[in-house]
């Protein structure tokens, strides 16, 4: 990590030069294809060529000659049929081949009394609290007729009758539309109200006279309300979902130390009292019987350096979910049960008021009028039974200069994680490097003390990055990036500048400096998102993740890498940064 004060110098070039120098050379062939690779194999119903050939003379995919930038660079998207999709890329003398085979998404249905491989559902193992609802499901022929057999009951499986939802990365390519779920899918759900294990469920299907048996992939197990096993998480910020698979939304992390029930399983899923699961690799199983719930009596504050600590002694550390509004940010203590009759909190620098609420059956809710429009940054912790909370105050700046301000820049890959690629192979990494060292420079003298995460073309894991800002806990911290598509994008017509944010207290700030630097710098908008991103999702400071650029845009391309506009690029955005910071200076003045 590199950090920059007020006197920052000029950056050195060599890793820009070194960049150029590997790069360089794809660039003056007279052919070369960034993008698809070599045998690319896609769902996607068309795919883009990505690629430079010199100015001069005709560039053609199959025989279709093909529009180019000024600079030569080019990405035509063509259709794309089931199975192999053969073209032939030709420039003057010259000819590059490609395969792309395009997957089929539906299932292959059979047409006999069988089932689609790997389509029985539960897939694993799984265990569910008694009188819930059960679902099983099965791909087989339309005609068939399927059941399923689990303990003592044969439940009939018939047609669904659902619309299929798209992946969220659709909404990238603007085709997040539903479409009709496909043929075949069959599925019945059923209840079982007696504790115990029911074993492994047996899948039957009828067909023209014809039957054939197969048994499911996990077991079915019914909980006992009365000897519910509990666990204690042991990461440092167990990942908890909505569902059980990283497919599922993020809920609040829980704090390390926290103990619940554990009410369901799916495969190494497990689901907590409160409604959140997680992986059982992020727990360890307590003694049965142990103590889940809590009493909640006096809780207190203390100022820090810029911070208002909440302390709620409990008896146990239970899970926590967080939400956040104008001006107020709410904490639920699920499990708890209130005795409270009082609670200090004097006249605090964030914190208005404080009102709090009894959820019955057991829960606590407390919310926090803040006297500012947000935190600027939240942590729980556990200490022994005594869960922390943290609340960061606005900062403070004198009104011409950042002095004071603290952020941390982020350029975003680096090492063996190229990033995306530009018509002529030009990493993404290397202009992340670039222009995140320019903008260090321009805030630095500005005033501000800027951290890098990296200062060369290095290996930086996600978790690194992420842990400097926790440790830090910057005023800011931005993460810089250039765009491209997932397939089925249309890459030689998408560009412009975009911004992501996850917590609430980063929203306006992502809002603000996208409208910026579009308006400033006269570029194309590609929209303000809400996204789950490891660089976003730090709760501990304001933090952004910005795409300033598509790297695989022939035109927009020939933009991100000229030395001019990069440097433009970053006075903007120091300017744009240093403008909202002081004017949120000025509102809690």
């Amino acid at each position: 990590m590199m950090k920059f004060g007020w006197s920052v110098a000029v950056m050195s070039s060599m890793v820009l030069t070194e960049a150029i120098t590997s790069f360089g050379v794809l660039a003056q062939q007279p052919l070369y294809l960034a993008y698809p690779p070599v045998n690319h194999k896609t769902t996607a119903d068309r795919i883009f060529f990505v690629g430079a050939a010199a100015t001069e003379g005709l560039v053609s995919i199959n025989g279709q000659p093909i529009k180019r930038s000024l600079a030569g660079y080019f990405a035509p998207t063509f259709p794309l049929q089931v199975g192999d999709n053969r073209f032939t890329i030709r420039y003057k003398n010259q000819t590059i081949e490609r395969n792309i085979t395009r997957l089929s998404n539906q299932p292959n249905l059979p047409q006999t009394a069988a089932f689609a491989p790997n389509s029985l559902v539960p897939q694993s193992a799984i265990a569910r609290l008694p009188g819930e609802e059960i679902c099983f499901g099965a791909i087989a022929a339309p005609a068939a007729r399927v059941s399923v057999t689990i303990g003592n009951q044969t439940l009939p499986l018939n047609l669904a009758n659902q619309t299929q939802l798209p992946a969220n990365s659709a909404l990238l390519t603007a085709r997040n539309q539903s479409t009709t779920l496909s043929e075949g899918q069959f599925q019945g759900c059923g209840h079982f109200d007696r504790p115990g294990s029911f074993g492994m469920p047996q899948f039957l299907v009828q067909l023209n006279g014809q039957q054939r048996q197969l048994p499911g992939a996990g077991t079915v197990e019914i909980l006992s309300p009365e000897a519910l096993p509990a666990v204690e998480v042991i990461a440092e910020s167990g990942t908890a979902r909505t569902g059980p698979s990283t497919d599922y939304s993020r809920l609040t992390p829980l704090p390390k130390g926290t103990v619940a029930q554990v009410t369901g399983r799916d495969g190494n899923w497990l689901r907590l009292d409160y409604g959140g699961w997680i992986l059982q690799s992020e727990t360890r199983s307590l003694a049965l019987g142990q103590p889940t719930q809590s009493v909640i009596r006096s809780v207190s504050s203390r100022q820090r350096e810029g911070v208002t600590e909440i302390l709620f002694p409990l008896q146990v550390p239970v899970p926590v979910t967080v939400s956040q509004g104008d001006r107020t940010f709410t904490l639920t203590l699920h499990n708890t049960i209130a005795q409270t009759d009082t609670i200090r909190l004097d006249d605090d620098p964030l914190i208005k008021r404080l009102d709090w609420t009894p959820l019955l059956p057991k829960g606590v809710q407390y919310v926090f009028t803040l006297k500012t429009e947000q935190q600027w940054g939240y942590s729980l912790r556990y200490e022994g039974n005594t869960l922390i909370l943290s609340l960061r105050h606005p900062p403070k700046f004198p009104r011409q200069d950042l002095q004071g301000a603290r952020i941390l820049i982020d350029p975003g890959h680096g090492g063996n994680e190229l990033g995306s690629s530009g018509p002529n192979g030009y990493p993404e990494k290397a202009v992340n490097l670039r222009v995140s060292q320019l903008l260090a420079q321009q805030l630095g003298q500005r005033g501000a003390t800027v951290y890098l995460t990296r200062e060369s073309d290095r290996d930086l894991s996600l978790q690194e990055r992420v842990a400097l800002i926790d440790r830090l806990q910057p005023t800011l911290s931005i993460s810089i990036h250039y765009n491209a598509l997932p397939d089925g994008g249309n890459a030689e017509q998408t560009q412009g500048i975009s911004a992501f944010w996850y917590q609430p207290q980063a929203h306006d700030l992502a809002v603000f400096l996208e409208d910026y630097l579009v308006k400033k710098l006269n570029r194309p908008s590609y929209g303000v998102f809400w996204n789950n991103l490891a660089l976003t999702r730090p709760s501990s400071a304001p933090s952004i993740l910005l795409e300033l650029g598509f790297m695989i845009n022939p035109q927009e391309f020939e933009w991100v890498i000229d030395g001019q506009s990069q440097q433009r690029l970053a006075q903007t955005l120091a300017q744009g940064i240093s403008d909202w910071l002081q004017a949120k200076a000025s509102n809690q003045n």
